[in-house]
């Protein structure tokens, strides 16, 4: 009961420590990349597939990047399972709000309202599994990408809070938990009610990686740069405080 009850002080600690902006980007990147998953990409290929949620999955990563860099990997998957839940509760208002009798303003097509209507509602409302999916999805390569940047950052005890090690640790887990976030939606979601083919998966998450690195490096130097404002201004004093008393059995 001590143990469950440190938990919880120590998570509100957290949660009262993380800047609110970057929470806030955080936990809006993981639901609008949910929402943008139910639109796919024509390639014009057939062996590769990829949807529109590529476009700002990155972020989520690169939130965690950050997280884990300051406050270690168990900070960065609790936040990242609460993240989980509110999308959720979001997933879960947004389905309520399909279900409500009512025309949406692009469904106003002589002959058509009822089918866009429809298929804005199941658009929005998305589907079960497609939640499945993208949960399971993002929890896996959360845990991925969380302790493999940790892990890397043991690599560089001399000079952790090099712009190097940042650099090599975000984008080789980003790599890693991309490549697992991709692939397991894709097998869950696409391969199974999709009709998608093993090969169309497995290409659909290198190419995906590939692509949401490239946006996340863009973007990687505003990460590095608030890591370093995080240290500097002690982000989480009390936070690491109570910590280190846990550890010293205070």
């Amino acid at each position: 009961m001590k143990r469950i009850k440190n938990e919880l002080i120590e998570l509100k600690l957290l949660l009262k420590s993380v800047p609110i902006l970057l929470m806030v980007f955080f936990y809006m990147v993981v639901f609008a990349m949910n929402i943008l998953a139910n639109k796919s990409i024509d390639l014009g290929v057939s062996w590769l597939a990829l949807d529109t949620g590529i476009i700002i999955s990155w972020g989520s990563f690169l939130a965690m990047d950050i997280i884990v860099k300051h406050f270690g990997p168990k900070a960065a998957t609790e936040l990242s399972i609460l993240a989980i839940f509110f999308n959720l509760f979001f997933s879960l208002i947004f389905f309520l709000a399909s279900l409500i009798p009512g025309t949406w303003g692009e469904a106003y097509i002589p002959g058509s309202e009822n089918i866009i209507n429809n298929a804005l509602n199941n658009t929005i409302g998305s589907t079960w599994y497609v939640i499945l999916g993208s949960t399971c999805a993002f929890l896996v390569a959360s845990f991925v990408n969380n302790f493999s940047n940790y892990g890397l950052g043991l690599l560089f005890r001399k000079n952790p809070d090099s712009k190097a090690s940042y650099f090599i640790r975000s984008y080789t887990s980003t790599l890693l938990g991309q490549f697992v976030d991709n692939f397991l939606f894709a097998l869950i979601v696409s391969h199974v009610f999709f009709g998608w083919t093993m090969l169309q998966c497995v290409m659909c998450s290198f190419t995906g990686m590939l692509v949401e690195l490239l946006c996340e490096a863009i973007f990687s130097y505003f990460g590095y740069k608030i890591t370093a404002k995080m240290k500097l201004n002690n982000v989480g004093k009390e936070y690491f405080e109570f910590k280190e008393s846990l550890k010293e059995g205070k």
